[in-house]
């Protein structure tokens, strides 16, 4: 059954930042943001780095943003008569809100260099609930498509933006990971290139076509429901598989079963089908070890633009953690030449996720 849309509200912050509501039933949202502050001074800078043909991102700033403070201080709690927070409401279903100290922003009309330029786009932040200790495998089917409705909308409102290239939704969970907060919450990244990864994908998905005039992303999820041997899950509209050549010591991707760019271009169904499979491979995942499972949680979505054709919406969730006791750390194949060495191998992630 297809939940109703959820009632979208927008405001400003006090310093004159975007906050948008999704509630899940009428709401009247008309709560100020009484804090007095100023506007943050944010000057983030990209550096073109010609060796490997990528853009850095500079944005010295963040080093001032808040560090895991105590539940009693955290900044996505609703806001109270004692303590006003990033969320002027009492109470909130989803929230997205301009992120305070963000990577990406400001500096539109400045000028432009080769090699240097500011680093303009946006940085969003999406609080799954109001609930501090709850987490997304936590969230009701419901909430969890009321999450998903967001994604979307922002997709499609931040890919409209002149300068955006590329929107990227994802979630970091856990200390292990390096949050900053506890607090249950996603980001949105809106870039103004195209990121190293999709075009690398997107130029291996070009070589693929040009040699069998099929979708690259379509053959990999067909292969995997054929060979059957990795599938951690399957619904009517969606695949979740540990890959063959997975990096991470726990990796699934989850594939709608029809190609489609973008989360916007999800029907309804397929909406409500995502929710209730994501929320049974995040349980697999914290049931692994028996404890919250740290993970990166990242969309892979099609350029604003380009490409739109060879790309194919697919969530990928991997984890450091390799064992209960153990992390998997970036050393010096990974991090100096990107030669991945996984100590696990997929298969039996892919059996022990499934039972």
């Amino acid at each position: 059954m297809t939940a109703a849309a959820p009632r979208k509200t927008t405001a400003r912050l006090a310093d004159g930042r975007e906050i948008i509501y999704f509630d899940e039933h009428d709401v009247i949202r008309d709560s100020a943001d009484s804090r007095s502050i100023a506007p943050a001074a944010t000057a983030p800078e990209l550096r073109y780095d010609p060796t490997r043909d990528e853009w850095v991102v500079f944005a010295a700033h963040r080093q001032d943003r808040t560090h895991l403070p105590p539940s009693d201080e955290c900044p996505l709690c609703p806001s109270s008569p004692e303590r006003a927070t990033e969320i002027p409401a009492t109470d909130y279903d989803v929230v997205v809100f301009e992120n305070r100290f963000p990577s990406l922003g400001g500096g539109g009309d400045s000028e432009y260099a080769p090699d240097r330029r500011p680093a303009v786009g946006r940085c969003e932040v999406v609080c799954f609930t109001s609930d501090h200790d709850a987490s997304f495998a936590t969230l009701s089917p419901r909430r969890a498509r009321t999450v998903v409705d967001a994604w979307a909308d922002r997709t499609l409102a931040l890919g409209r933006l002149p300068h955006v290239e590329e929107v990227f939704c994802f979630e970091n969970r856990g200390e292990e990971i390096g949050v900053t907060l506890h607090h249950p919450h996603g980001q949105i990244y809106a870039y103004p290139f195209v990121t190293p990864r999709t075009r690398r994908m997107l130029d291996s998905a070009r070589r693929h076509r040009e040699r069998t005039w099929r979708n690259l992303f379509a053959d990999v999820l067909a292969a995997e429901r054929s060979a059957r041997t990795r599938i951690v899950a399957e619904t009517e509209h969606w695949t979740a598989f540990v890959p063959a050549a997975a990096r991470w010591p726990v990796e699934v991707h989850l594939y709608p079963n029809r190609h489609v760019p973008d989360l916007p271009a999800l029907t309804d169904a397929e909406r409500d089908d995502l929710a209730r499979v994501y929320l049974d491979v995040l349980g697999r995942l914290d049931r692994l070890y028996d404890r919250p499972l740290p993970y990166v949680a990242a969309w892979h979505q099609a350029p604003a633009r380009i490409d739109r054709d060879l790309a194919y919406l697919h969530l990928e969730v991997f984890s450091i953690r390799r064992s209960p006791e153990k992390l998997k750390y970036l050393a010096g194949s990974e991090s100096a030449m990107g030669v991945f060495v996984n100590d696990v191998l997929p298969e039996d992630v892919a059996r022990r996720l499934r039972a």
